[in-house]
């Protein structure tokens, strides 16, 4: 079944991707103007009482909304300028991403008014993040380099512990633990397999590596990459033919195309 989601995945058209990238960034830019609009009702709602403590205030509350607001609609035009391939300015990128951390919730509300599911614009904003950086061209020495993927990636019934140390894996061939402890070996960056988002976010600052790669589902991999910035972080979907944290996998060669990218020839 797993192999029958990677084709499906790989023959998936142009089209569909396209609209993918921009389906988080349409969604985002709704929350924006609907607090837009609610901040321009308070304080048109505010104005006459601010005007009677100090005359100048409401011009001086109506400068910062707006100065709020523009910067909002900079980060949404900051990711449309990477999703159509146009050059940006990567400023405020770190208030970019705190700004989706403070949205997300109101543009999962909103999307579910057009049935759209909270995983699918998680989704969606993995492959815009992963745009932008792939846009930055950012490429780091192998051995500066993490991956680090959920412990669900092992066979459930395996025996041998993988978490810390994944070349405890006997390379069976039952899961992909194996084929990515030797593509570690292959490419030479550190490997890393955690039981959850605490320990992962540990190691990260533990190695102090310059890039990472992460394999999880979208929650995980977007709170990662929230979490991690300015550090690049990249996101590979994992599969679930199983459902979700159990027996999970992951295409390889996606993972092998994506560190080709990062990784210093």
């Amino acid at each position: 079944m797993a192999n029958q989601i990677l084709e499906e995945n790989k023959t998936a058209p142009f089209l569909q991707t396209r609209a993918k990238k921009r389906l988080f960034v349409g969604f985002l830019l709704l929350a924006i103007l609907f607090c837009t609009g609610l901040l321009a009702i308070c304080w048109y709602i505010a104005s006459p009482g601010l005007s009677q403590i100090w005359e100048p205030l409401p011009a001086l509350v109506g400068g910062l909304f707006a100065l709020v607001m523009l910067l909002g609609l900079w980060g949404v035009a900051t990711i449309v300028f990477a999703v159509l391939g146009l050059p940006y300015l990567p400023l405020f990128k770190r208030q970019t991403y705190s700004l989706i951390n403070l949205l997300f919730p109101l543009a999962v509300r909103i999307g579910s008014l057009f049935g759209i599911s909270k995983r699918q614009l998680e989704g969606s904003f993995i492959t815009v993040s992963n745009l932008m950086f792939d846009r930055m061209n950012i490429k780091v020495p192998a051995e500066r380099l993490l991956v680090i993927t959920p412990h669900c990636l092992q066979l459930a019934t395996c025996p041998h512990k993988i978490t810390r140390d994944p070349h405890n894996c006997k390379r069976c061939g039952g899961c992909d633990i194996g084929s990515l402890v030797t593509l570690s070996e292959e490419m030479g960056f550190h490997f890393f397999v955690a039981t959850g988002g605490t320990l992962a976010r540990q190691v990260v600052k533990e190695k102090r590596p310059k890039a990472v790669l992460a394999i999880a589902c979208e929650r995980d991999l977007m709170s990662g990459i929230q979490d991690v910035y300015p550090l690049p972080a990249v996101g590979v979907l994992n599969i679930r033919p199983n459902g979700p944290c159990y027996n999970t996998h992951v295409d390889i060669e996606e993972v092998r195309r994506e560190l080709e990218k990062l990784i210093e020839k």
